[in-house]
């Protein structure tokens, strides 16, 4: 008695691709041999759904065997094969699991059995290597501007690093290949660096944004002009308005943290300071501007 394909399956003849699909891989996660060796039943039943879904996951195939072009096997109708998996694809199951672990070559459900099984046919694949996690610590403007440091970890291995703008304590990095070689042949493991930002005397991270004190002369906040600020970028000139006064604060446009879509701003806050306190001029001044005092 022919077999129905679609009763092996489990599935209606109106069914989808996708319904094939996910029905096939219900069945060979049950009958797949990895799983059940020297159970030769389960290893009918996986090569009885394998050759289903070849026939009815092809859209042609699946044509002629619905037309009664071809039987349950493959073959043209009335064609005298080798009978039963013996003259098809799934004939010798002893190439997939006899002795040295044979497979299918070209097996067109190699991706559903690597997903299901995480490996390839019953042989264990080459594993990637383990990585490597370091502590490491980084400058203040590093972080901000980015940088490229080549940097010596705790076990002595000298790794290049690239720092991306705006990474903070506590972010890890991952360096792609750059942990222990596999002993498998697979790919070497990562380097996962964890950040440490080393605090700033002059700067103050927030957000996107930087904040900063900045001295002014008395005479250039009274009269206005400019004055050198220090950014984690290098030095940029500031100009002061006139009367000026402590507390103002002024914006210095993209010198924050280095972001490539939208760099944050820099704000300094102006702190009036007098150059020389005891200048004979500026107390001359002050004792004029002072109260009188009453007797």
């Amino acid at each position: 008695m022919s077999r129905d394909l679609y009763n092996i399956l489990g599935v209606s003849k109106s069914a989808t691709t996708e319904e094939i699909r996910k029905a096939y891989r219900k069945k060979a996660k049950a009958s797949h041999p990895d799983l059940h060796p020297d159970d030769q039943k389960k290893a009918d039943e996986f090569k009885e759904a394998s050759a289903a879904f070849e026939i009815l996951s092809d859209e042609t195939k699946r044509g002629k065997y619905d037309r009664g072009e071809i039987d349950a096997d493959g073959n043209p109708t009335g064609f005298a094969g080798a009978g039963g998996f013996g003259g098809g694809r799934y004939g010798a199951y002893s190439d997939f699991a006899g002795a040295g672990g044979g497979s299918f070559q070209g097996d067109p459900f190699e991706d559903i059995l690597a997903g299901m099984f995480g490996q390839r046919r019953g042989r264990p694949g080459p594993r990637k290597g383990a990585d490597m996690r370091y502590r490491v610590e980084i400058a203040f403007e590093d972080s901000v501007q980015g940088a490229k440091r080549t940097m010596t970890m705790g076990d002595g291995k000298a790794l290049n690093v690239s720092i991306p703008p705006g990474v903070e304590t506590g972010q890890t990095l991952r360096l792609k290949s750059q942990g222990q070689p596999s002993r498998s042949g697979g790919p070497p493991g990562d380097a996962l660096l964890e950040v440490h930002v080393r605090e700033s005397k002059v700067w103050r991270r927030d957000g996107a944004d930087l904040r900063m004190s900045v001295p002014v002369p008395l005479k250039t906040a009274v009269l206005g002009g400019s004055v050198e600020v220090q950014t984690p970028g290098g030095s940029v000139t500031l100009k002061v308005p006139e009367g000026a006064n402590t507390g103002t604060v002024l914006r210095l446009r993209n010198k924050g943290v280095q972001f490539r879509d939208k760099p944050g701003h820099l704000y300094a806050r102006l702190e009036i300071m007098l150059e020389d306190p005891s200048d004979p001029a500026l107390r001359e001044w002050a004792a004029q501007e002072a109260p009188e005092s009453h007797s």
